[in-house]
């Protein structure tokens, strides 16, 4: 069952407590997981069972998205602000350098958490900011619409939609290769995430930083991209390999942009490999 920890951040109007939900499972080495923006801690679970057997495994739901509450006031949704977030909430759990994989959002945190010597490795699934204006405008137009849509749809009309294959083609397809696989419950609770999602616009703000430039060298990086991701083009793939020259770029044939839920089996081999 998902737990709620507390724990001091420092801002710049003195220490404030942030709070956190999460799920944890499993024995063995710490690995920490990082949504994208607007889902939440459950993307993941389709993979977390696989990845328990050998890890102890910490899904995080960030700051501002699923039942996690916004940022402390005065605390940026940039890199600059929520890695230090990010590290002080590993010590708070007692884990020392994790491993880490994120998607998206998550990826790109889990990349920066990398470049600052946080983590122990990294595995970074479609990363965010390996995009050219032209594709950054892409995917925030199709971030903004699907936030648009999860917020004006009555949610007993979402409830009706997921109970079909078509419905959840609708709600999710551009996400998910695969979008049949969701349960409509999934779906449901993922809309729902999404419209709910405090650190949504501030998040999207911040992520127009550019291109992301840092030196992720001294940990193990692998970089992971669905073949069929609407959202992030998997050219990024290869630009993200240009600018981490030392990281396993590994192609995730028929996965869409959040590849847990299509291809589960496969996911949890990445992380698993990257890892060791």
């Amino acid at each position: 069952m998902a737990a709620t920890l507390s724990f001091p951040v420092d801002t710049p109007g003195g220490p404030r407590t942030a709070r956190v939900v999460h799920e944890r499972r499993g024995t063995g080495r710490p690995l920490v997981l990082l949504h994208g923006i607007g889902h939440h801690w459950q993307a993941w679970e389709p993979v977390l069972d696989i990845l328990a057997v050998e890890r102890d495994v910490i899904a995080v739901d960030l700051p501002g998205f699923g039942a996690s509450p916004a940022l402390p006031d005065g605390v940026p949704y940039s890199l600059e602000g929520v890695v230090p977030v990010l590290g002080a909430l590993f010590e708070a759990l007692s884990v020392d350098r994790p491993d880490v994989a994120g998607n998206s959002l998550g990826g790109l945190l889990a990349l920066e958490l990398g470049r600052v010597g946080l983590v122990r490795s990294v595995t970074a699934l479609s990363p965010a900011r390996f995009w050219n204006e032209a594709e950054r405008r892409y995917a925030f137009g199709v971030l903004s619409a699907m936030r648009m849509g999860a917020r004006r749809l009555p949610l007993p009309l979402v409830e009706r939609l997921a109970r079909s294959a078509a419905g959840r083609a609708a709600l999710t397809g551009t996400i998910y290769a695969r979008p049949g696989r969701r349960s409509p419950e999934a779906v449901v609770a993922e809309t729902r995430a999404l419209r709910e999602a405090v650190g949504f616009e501030a998040t999207l703000a911040a992520g127009g930083a550019g291109l992301f430039t840092g030196d992720v060298a001294d940990v193990p990086v692998t970089i992971g991209w669905g073949s069929r991701d609407r959202l992030l083009l998997r050219r990024q793939g290869v630009r993200a390999k240009q600018v981490i020259p030392g990281a396993r770029l590994v192609r995730l044939p028929g996965c869409g942009h959040v590849p847990m839920s299509d291809d589960p089996a496969l996911v949890a081999r990445v992380i698993l490999d990257g890892s060791r």
